[in-house]
């Protein structure tokens, strides 16, 4: 029973999330208030359903569930979600749902076409570093989730500070949902919020692997393929950070900072993964 409740959560999570992107794609067309509320409520109820299915997959396998590339994409998922509202709760954004909703509709697809069978740990995942390591990926993951959506949201600010029609008077029904969005210097305040959240439990990702590999093989860093993008993911939003604090980056070459790093963490999740096999390769 419990697998089947398990799974029913995770195909109802997927399909509640992508109906309340689409409400909030509506919301951008008519800036109707009542479609706001609604996609937030749907994204709550979709969060409380998700979280049910993970309960269901923890109870189901004995064990906490992100040992392999099913369980953890579908946390993933749920991290970017958590890191959705808490953003929307502390600093709101009408419009980041129609970017971040869709990161996490994807997350949710890419793992219904994974195999969900659960198979014993290998050894290797047998450590209680592995809870800690993956906490605080989900943690980074999530937050980069929402910097990506609030990065795509400054470019289009920017592009498009005043959406005049073809006549200079009124403005299409498209670009209307323009002016629903912040000021860009709030928006670029809000990425720079949310990476240094991100960077910091990133940073927590690299020294929790490097303790649990030392442990796992004897080595504190290996070259392994995903660590090493894992580094190189966390080299960008240093360069970020850095660019920002010495040099005054803001704008539109943070926020294309942003999404470059949210490139690089689905590259480092599923590019290396399938690309580049490796000792983390638990797939």
């Amino acid at each position: 029973m419990i697998p089947m409740i398990e799974q029913y959560a995770f195909d109802a999570t997927l399909y509640i999330y992508a109906l309340a992107a689409l409400v909030f794609l509506f919301y951008t067309l008519t800036e109707r208030k009542s479609l706001f509320t609604a996609a937030l409520m749907m994204v709550g109820f979709g969060l409380l359903v998700h979280s049910v299915g993970l309960v269901g997959r923890a109870i189901n396998t004995g064990r906490l569930p992100f040992t392999n590339m099913y369980e953890f994409t579908i946390f993933f998922a749920w991290g970017v979600i958590i890191a959705y509202l808490i953003t929307q709760r502390k600093h709101p954004v009408p419009l980041l749902g129609i970017v971040v909703l869709p990161v996490a509709v994807v997350l949710m697809a890419a793992a219904s076409m994974m195999t969900p069978t659960a198979r014993p740990l290998m050894p290797a995942l047998q450590s209680y570093w592995l809870q800690s390591h993956v906490a605080t990926a989900v943690l980074a993951y999530g937050a980069f989730g929402v910097s990506f959506g609030v990065g795509v949201l400054y470019l289009i600010r920017d592009a498009q500070p005043v959406a005049a029609g073809p006549t200079g008077s009124g403005t299409s029904t498209v670009l209307q949902g323009i002016s629903l969005l912040p000021s860009t210097e709030t928006l670029d305040k809000l990425l720079y919020r949310v990476v240094a959240f991100g960077f910091i439990f990133l940073t927590m990702v690299l020294i929790t692997g490097a303790v649990w590999a030392e442990q796992a093989w004897g080595t504190w860093w290996s070259w392994d393929p995903k660590e090493t993008w894992a580094l190189i993911t966390w080299l960008v939003y240093a360069l970020f950070l850095h660019g920002r604090f010495t040099h005054g980056w803001q704008g539109r070459r943070a926020a294309w900072l942003a999404i470059l790093g949210f490139a690089a963490v689905m590259f480092t999740l599923f590019g290396v993964t399938w690309l580049m096999p490796g000792l983390h390769s638990y797939s």
